[in-house]
């Protein structure tokens, strides 16, 4: 399974986005609860999780240092 793509995570709006970090950090919950109850079958999911809410992270601080940007050009 390949790791998922930063474009995608780009081209969700900002509701969408916080929606998926949201269930992101459920699934890194339950993965954690299935490895400390040794009910983990595909440990390479952590991975997968891990870099897709560090993609989504990314390109929310990315969207809120523009709008910040935008904000002091627009003030001087």
């Amino acid at each position: 399974m390949a790791l998922p793509k930063i474009s995608e995570a780009r081209e969700l709006t900002d509701e969408q986005l916080a929606q998926e970090i949201i269930a992101v950090k459920k699934q890194l919950f339950q993965l954690r609860l299935q490895k400390a109850t040794r009910q983990l079958e595909k440990p390479h999911l952590f991975r997968h999780a891990r870099h897709r809410l560090a993609q989504l992270l990314t390109v929310e601080h990315e969207r809120k240092r523009a709008s910040v940007s935008q904000e002091t050009s627009e003030a001087e």
